[in-house]
C-alpha cells in the first residue's frame, strides 16, 4: 500500500502531514519554509510509496463551482498545477481547509502544548495539515 501526503500550504510556510500505509490515519509531519517545500515532497515522495497529494484549501465546494475565491485560493491554485507539472501520475486532490487553524489549536490545547510552544509561528501548520489530511480520508471512506 502507499500513503496520501497532506499539505497546507502557506506562502511563507507550509505544514506537512502523511498518512500511515493502511491510508486510515493522518499524522503532522513537519512545518517547512515553503521555498524548501518541493525539495521536502521530493524526499517524502521518493522515500516511501505515495498514493497522492492532498492541498487544503479555503471552500472547497465554492472553488470548484468557480466562487468563493479568498486571497489564498490562487496561490494554492497556482501551487496545485506546479504539484500537477512535477508529479503528472500523482493525483493531487483539494480538500476543505475551513477552520483547520482553529481546530489545530484545540487539538493542541488537548494535546498539553505549551502556550509558549503553541505562539510559534508554524507551530501548528503541521498539525492543520494532518486535519485536512483526515478529512480527506474521511470523506473519502464515507462517498467511496
Amino acid at each position: 500500500m502507499a500513503r496520501w501526503i497532506g499539505i497546507d500550504f502557506g506562502n511563507v510556510r507550509t505544514g506537512i502531514a502523511y498518512t500511515d500505509e493502511s491510508e486510515r490515519m493522518a499524522f503532522p509531519f513537519a512545518t517547512v519554509p515553503t521555498a524548501e517545500l518541493m525539495t521536502v515532497l521530493e524526499r517524502l515522495i521518493n522515500e516511501s510509496p505515495c498514493r497522492g497529494l492532498v492541498l487544503g484549501i479555503p471552500n472547497a465546494w465554492g472553488v470548484a463551482l468557480g466562487k468563493a475565491h479568498t486571497h489564498s485560493t490562487e496561490p494554492i491554485l497556482a501551487f496545485r498545477v506546479k504539484l500537477q507539472k512535477r508529479w503528472p501520475d500523482l493525483p493531487i486532490e483539494l480538500t476543505d481547509e475551513t477552520n483547520t487553524s482553529e481546530e489545530a489549536l484545540q487539538a493542541s490545547i488537548a494535546g498539553g502544548m505549551k502556550k509558549s510552544k503553541r505562539s510559534k509561528k508554524g507551530a501548528l501548520d503541521n498539525v492543520a495539515a494532518a486535519i485536512i489530511l483526515q478529512r480527506f480520508l474521511d470523506n473519502r471512506n464515507v462517498t467511496g
